[in-house]
Formats: structure tokens, C-alpha cells, sequence
């Protein structure tokens, strides 16, 4: 799983308009009503990532010793 929480929004027409954009007036990522949202967010997204890290050490590691 590859979390895109922390990058900024994208599209091929949003990409256009950021190279011709000098004031970074495009640079705004994902936002939250609160700083206890924001961070409710991105503690769900660290825990997400850690169980996908597990889940893939324990799918190598059944393939490894299943032999």
C-alpha cells in the first residue's frame, strides 16, 4: 500500500498550470479542519503502513520457509 497523504494533488491539467505557476499559488496539499483531524489522519496512515510492512514480512517469510 503507498500512501499519497503528504503529496499534493495531481492531475495532467493541474500539472500544466503548476509549471506556469511562479507565485505557488498551486501548492496546497491535503488539508484538514483541525490539528487533531490532521493528525488523527496521519496516525492512521503510520499504522496503515506499519501492519502493510507486516503483512509483507510475514508473506516473505512464509515463502522462505515453506520449502
Amino acid at each position: 500500500m503507498k500512501t499519497l497523504f503528504l503529496s499534493a494533488d495531481s492531475s495532467p491539467l493541474f500539472g500544466a498550470a503548476r509549471v506556469l505557476d511562479m507565485c505557488g499559488v498551486f501548492d496546497q496539499y491535503n488539508t484538514s479542519q483541525s490539528e487533531e483531524e490532521a493528525d488523527s489522519k496521519a496516525l492512521f496512515w503510520d499504522w496503515a503502513m506499519v501492519g502493510e510492512d507486516l503483512r509483507n514480512a510475514i508473506r516473505e517469510f512464509e515463502t522462505i520457509h515453506s520449502k
